[in-house]
């Protein structure tokens, strides 16, 4: 299957992971007290840029709740390996695990081969940030291929906190279309 990229304005697709702690979290669907979900998912236990990355959105997901979005992460590391990285950092949001890879194409993540058994024993997702709106439309999209090029926390919150403001009136981005 080849990875088709999401296209800002569309309905995200439906899918569901497991939630660590017990349950299933359904991607793109926000909490009952929130209309918007910020859907971040990261490499996985072995990459440190992600421990970083969850430990800055944790540290700002009050802005992001203030804002009334939903913030969940996931990764394609099995629950104990997910449990792992995540226990430590006292994340006060949901965390996903087991997303598959026909779950990373379908979200149009780069998937990538682990390098060697010590780094991973399975393909992960690089990263990706999605945010999905009250009408289950994604409002913003940001996929990368390194865990080096994932979008500011600060940035995206300030950014999302602008998007949010009625007075703005802020349109979906990148939903152009040459006529034909």
């Amino acid at each position: 299957m080849q990875n088709q990229k999401p296209v800002p304005g569309t309905t995200f697709p439906a899918m569901e992971v497991s939630q660590l702690g017990g349950g299933k979290l359904k991607l793109g669907v926000p909490a009952d007290n929130f209309d918007w979900q910020l859907l971040v998912v990261y490499r996985g236990k072995h990459c440190p840029m992600c421990t970083s990355y969850l430990t800055e959105l944790n540290e700002t997901l009050k802005t992001f709740n203030d804002l009334g979005i939903d913030v969940i992460a996931v990764s394609g590391d099995p629950e104990q390996k997910a449990t792992d990285q995540t226990t430590p950092l006292n994340l006060n949001y949901k965390v996903g695990y087991d997303l598959s890879v026909r779950q990373m194409q379908q979200l149009g993540l780069f998937v990538s081969n682990p390098r060697s058994i010590e780094e991973n024993d399975r393909p992960f997702a690089e990263p990706g940030v999605f945010v999905v709106n009250e009408s289950a439309l994604l409002q913003v999209v940001d996929i990368s291929n390194a865990p080096f090029t994932r979008p500011s926390i600060s940035t995206l919150a300030a950014g999302l906190g602008f998007v949010r403001n009625p007075e703005n009136n802020y349109p979906i981005r990148g939903t152009y279309t040459q006529a034909a």
